[in-house]
């Protein structure tokens, strides 16, 4: 049975358990849409403020609809925050990227979130995993991320399945765009990227290309 077939197989019996990294102004919209089909998901953010938030069912971010929607999913208990990631299926890291300058002034983006945010869930991976990227990250970070888990865990980038789908959304509109938005999935490999672009069709009502 192949991987994308095992993360359908735990949608269908209610199963299925998601862990975002970072509740800012995408993980904590895209981890609320996720719970709302029912899926059980962990958030996860460094700020203890963010975390109480959340689980009183509020939010700390300006997003139409988000409170609304937070508060049901959390009252469902769909939705809970915490500091520590959790043993998941599926893993989304959703954390900031801000650009820094060299001496030549060429903006680039800090990928420190990213690295430390891999390295948080190593500690909790099992083979069958999918870990997707979604901060906007430069060309090579996915196989970067690759690297690191191959360094640190006893699994290889075929039993961890590392895709890269960046969000491209609208302040205001978050919460309708990342349903309608159309998807690009890239993969480290072909079954990382069919596992990505499944799981998605769980939420997503745009083309996942």
């Amino acid at each position: 049975m192949n991987p994308t077939s095992n993360f359908m197989i735990n949608y269908k019996k209610n199963n299925l358990k998601c862990c975002v990294v970072g509740l800012g102004y995408i993980g904590l919209p895209t981890a609320a849409i996720i719970a709302s089909k029912g899926i059980n998901v962990t958030g996860v953010d460094i700020s203890k403020d963010v975390i109480d938030t959340v689980n009183n069912g509020s939010i700390h971010i300006y997003e139409p609809e988000l409170k609304t929607l937070v508060k049901k999913v959390v009252k469902d208990g769909l939705l809970k925050a915490q500091e520590l990631p959790i043993s998941a299926d599926i893993y989304i890291l959703a954390v900031p990227t801000p650009f820094i300058n060299k001496k030549n002034k060429i903006p680039i983006p800090n990928l420190d979130f990213v690295f430390s945010a891999i390295n948080s869930i190593i500690p909790y991976l099992s083979e069958g995993n999918l870990i997707i990227l979604e901060s906007t990250s430069p060309i090579g970070t996915t196989e970067k991320l690759g690297k690191i888990i191959e360094e640190k865990t006893k699994y290889t980038t075929k039993e961890i399945h590392i895709s890269y789908c960046p969000e491209r959304v609208i302040p205001g509109k978050i919460l309708k765009e990342l349903i309608t938005n159309d998807r690009v999935i890239g993969g480290l490999d072909d079954i990382s990227s069919e596992a990505c672009a499944e799981f998605y069709s769980i939420f997503c009502k745009g083309k996942l290309f």
